[in-house]
């Protein structure tokens, strides 16, 4: 019997040997909802000349989970059952497995229909998360196959919060994408452990739950504040789809053994918490290898103006913000990034103004364009500022006594000390005397690389590796620069849509093994979508 099992704690789900409908369920991120009445049907296929003398069939929900039956056949394997012990369990609570035994001749060859039910009067949601059906003598078959479906998916994205040491309310913070994958023969494993230092001095340690739906740890901002640190999984993605768009690090790597140093495969490295550019990881992966690296340099791309001409990056700008802007004739921000001759204006004599880019990038000069009148209002002192969070700001330049000649005149500055930043401030100090600030436009410059290599290149690394029980060895690399033709251009993401509420429809490709089981996956398919 091919592996059976649906996961729902991804979506869409994945599936292996299984057509899956629902009814009455709401999908979450991490299970599927069942309300009282609700329950799944999971279609699943025993070949014509397999003898099984007994299966297993394993049913894993997630927290306070409500009585539920299960079903094979038309014949009930349970009935009003709960995991001992859910009472008082939160939603994001360890995942609980029951294990149910079935008798060989419950099966057919062809088809089987195995259901769960959360009953009609339960109280409270059935969360699943999980089904799988094996043979007693490999029980553990599907969730190989489950497992090593999921390693396949290593990008992963978290919604994260924080809270403070003796607090009760969490906090929401910045998104957490990593990607961390040995390429060396040895198959992928995922993270367990992970550490990282940013270029600015923040810091985060977390612990990964075996099915990555969640990790658990701690940080440390740049200012020194700590606070508990928690996530819960968002999407898992797979390699290379999911890192378009983000900063992916690959580094070709080599091991020392007695001062011999010899190739060890690729290391693909992706890390961002919405902060500064990664200077250090470390981590731990699930068959307990540990590694530590530091790049040479902080973050790696961005980090220095490569030599070339001077291209406007202002369009990737996301979002623009004014500590004032006089709205009631339209005189606000955004107008700042247009070419149209309209203007801000801020009903005070200092004013900020906070720009968001769609990335990080080192900002190389700066263009700023006087407004159609009141010369009076024109800012004369002022500080372009930079930031990974919004929340700690690091001048890179600074003007004072800056005059424009005439009106919808446009100057541009030489930033004094660049680096990579996503968020920009301009803070101006003075104007020429008016207790009201205005500006037509504000543009950012970067620098275009040089025809011969690319923007970005990354820092190299040096660090150690140990196999699990093993010594530690020296463990380094040399950047792979790109572009990579195996990752796409353009933002990652993923386009997820179902033909019918009632219907999950996972991989074909991974769920029918030949074109007779494609035939009959397409006819069940059909016909469910005949009968909803």
């Amino acid at each position: 019997m091919e592996p059976v099992f649906a996961d729902f704690s991804v979506d869409p789900a994945q599936l292996s040997n299984a057509v899956v409908a629902h009814h009455r369920c709401g999908i979450a991120p991490s299970h599927l909802a069942l309300g009282a009445g609700g329950h799944i049907r999971l279609d699943f296929t025993v070949g014509e000349r397999e003898e099984i003398a007994e299966a297993v069939v394993a049913v894993t929900v997630l927290g306070a989970s409500a009585p539920r039956d299960v079903v094979l056949n038309g014949k009930a394997l349970v009935e009003q059952v709960a995991t001992p012990g859910d009472e008082g369990h939160r939603e994001h609570s360890d995942p609980r497995v029951t294990v149910l035994s079935v008798p060989g001749a419950l099966l057919v060859a062809g088809d089987n229909l195995l259901e769960v039910r959360n009953p009609e009067g339960a109280e409270g949601l059935l969360r699943l998360r999980a089904v799988t059906v094996d043979p007693a003598h490999d029980r553990d078959r599907s969730e190989r196959a489950r497992a090593g479906r999921a390693a396949g998916r290593s990008v992963a994205a978290f919604t994260t919060e924080v809270r403070a040491p003796g607090a009760t309310a969490w906090q929401s913070a910045s998104r957490l994408l990593f990607h961390v994958e040995t390429v060396d023969g040895g198959g992928r494993a995922l993270p367990a452990h992970l550490a990282w230092r940013g270029a600015d001095g923040s810091e985060a340690t977390i612990g990964l739950r075996a099915d990555l739906s969640a990790f658990l740890g701690h940080r440390r901002t740049a200012d020194g504040t700590v606070t508990e640190y928690r996530g819960t999984l968002a999407d898992r993605r797979a390699y290379p789809e999911g890192t378009a768009g983000a900063p992916l690090h690959r580094f070709s790597t080599e091991e020392g053994h007695d001062g011999a140093w010899s190739p060890s495969g690729e290391l693909r490295l992706l890390l961002d918490d919405g902060g500064a550019p990664v200077e250090r990881v470390s981590w731990t992966d699930r068959r307990g290898t540990t590694a530590s690296v530091v790049l040479g340099s902080a973050g790696g791309p961005d980090v220095a103006v490569p030599a070339g001409e001077l291209r406007d990056i202002t369009r990737t700008v996301v979002g623009v913000e004014a500590s004032d802007e006089f709205d009631l004739v339209g005189e606000v921000a955004d107008n700042l990034l247009g070419k149209d001759g309209s203007k801000w204006l801020a009903n005070d004599e200092t004013a900020e103004l906070d720009f968001t880019l769609e990335r990080p990038a080192v900002i190389a000069a700066y263009r700023l364009t006087s407004a159609n009148d009141a010369p009076e209002r024109d800012p004369r002192d002022w500080r372009l500022q930079g930031s990974h969070d919004g929340g700690h700001w690091t001048t890179v330049d600074s003007r004072t006594g800056e005059r424009f000649r005439q009106r919808h005149e446009t100057n541009e500055y030489s930033v004094a000390s660049p680096a990579s930043y996503a968020r920009y401030r301009l803070s101006i100090t003075r104007n020429n005397g008016s207790d009201q600030t205005q500006l037509s436009r504000v543009q950012f410059l970067a620098a275009e690389a040089p025809a011969a290599g690319p923007t970005q290149r990354a820092a190299d690394f040096t660090g150690y590796r140990a196999p699990r029980g093993g010594e530690p060895v020296g463990y380094r690399g040399t950047s792979v620069p790109g572009p990579w033709s195996d990752v796409p251009g353009g933002e990652g993401g993923r386009e997820a849509a179902r033909a019918l509420d009632q219907l999950l429809a996972g991989d074909l490709g991974d769920t029918a093994r030949g074109l007779d089981d494609a035939a009959r996956l397409i006819g069940k398919l059909a016909a469910y979508l005949r009968n909803a």
